[in-house]
């Protein structure tokens, strides 16, 4: 149980390094709650994707050290063999990347896709993979009609495929779901859909999200709790009032002090108004 009163999710502490090279991530120490929506920021080359990779255990175990633990419910992640974590991937923890359209197939209709996403982790007939099917698109506000269900994927827009990664990606109601830089790829427009589309899952199917991203506004807008990693160490984790109000670590207060500000004609009064609207 951690000091808010949700259960924990994720409690981690954990190294990762590469041959001889100085470790990725050093003594990295992570904690997600359940129904929370945690973001991770740091620059490029931080250790972000390392981490989550870490998680969903698709580092390449010949190349890469990993030391320590990833508790997830009622086991370590670092210990599961190749067998336990296709039975984990997809269903218990689900991953959403920035790329839609590289991460779909582009040879599969989307329909297919679908079904090897649901088939993955259930069995049924056509019918009840079919209603599954629906449920998930209906839940990202997309059509489950026959006519969409046809188009590959390059016969739709960068937001339609998100969303669709998305509806993969909630199908099992995974405890679970990172998203990678998720809105990168996006104009601002559908970021703000997708951010909005992320919240409501949270709210309605009560899953935790680790939502990775260098974008401190979208951070800002979606997340209740923010951990700032730098040079493979989490440095300061706090919630989103006290990172973006009192930083107290002096790479937090750097980040804070990149943030765009508003041009001094606009007025103090406005520009403090804007802040107290993304928090």
């Amino acid at each position: 149980m951690s000091k808010s009163g949700k259960e924990v999710l994720v409690s981690a502490r954990f190294s990762v390094r590469y041959g001889e090279k100085p470790p990725v991530l050093r003594e990295t120490e992570l904690e997600i709650r359940q129904g929370e929506v945690l973001g991770l920021v740091g620059q490029s080359g931080s250790g972000k994707s390392t981490l989550a990779m870490s998680m969903l255990g698709l580092l390449d175990t010949k190349r890469a050290t990993t030391e320590g633990a990833i508790r997830f419910q009622d086991c370590d992640l670092l210990q599961l063999r190749e067998r336990e974590w296709r039975a984990t991937r997809g269903r218990r923890i689900s991953l959403v990347l920035q790329s839609p359209l590289s991460s779909l197939n582009p040879a599969l209709r989307i329909r297919t896709q679908l079904k090897e996403a649901w088939r993955a982790h259930a069995k049924g007939s056509n019918v009840e993979c079919d209603q599954k099917i629906a449920a998930a698109l209906e839940s990202v506000s997309l059509p489950s009609n026959d006519e969409f269900l046809r188009k590959y994927p390059s016969q739709m827009s960068v937001g339609q495929a998100q969303r669709v990664l998305i509806a993969m990606a909630v199908m099992h109601r995974p405890a679970l779901l990172i998203a990678d830089e998720a809105t990168s790829a996006l104009d601002v427009i559908t970021q703000s859909e997708i951010l909005a589309l992320f919240a409501q899952l949270n709210r309605e199917i009560g899953m935790a999200i680790l939502y990775i991203s260098h974008d401190l506004p979208s951070v800002a807008g979606i997340c209740h709790r923010i951990a700032i990693l730098h040079e493979g160490e989490i440095v300061e984790c706090g919630t989103r009032e006290q990172i973006f109000a009192s930083p107290q670590h002096e790479y937090t207060r750097r980040l804070m002090a990149a943030l765009p500000q508003m041009p001094l004609s606009c007025g103090t009064a406005l520009k403090k108004d804007a802040a107290a609207g993304a928090l």
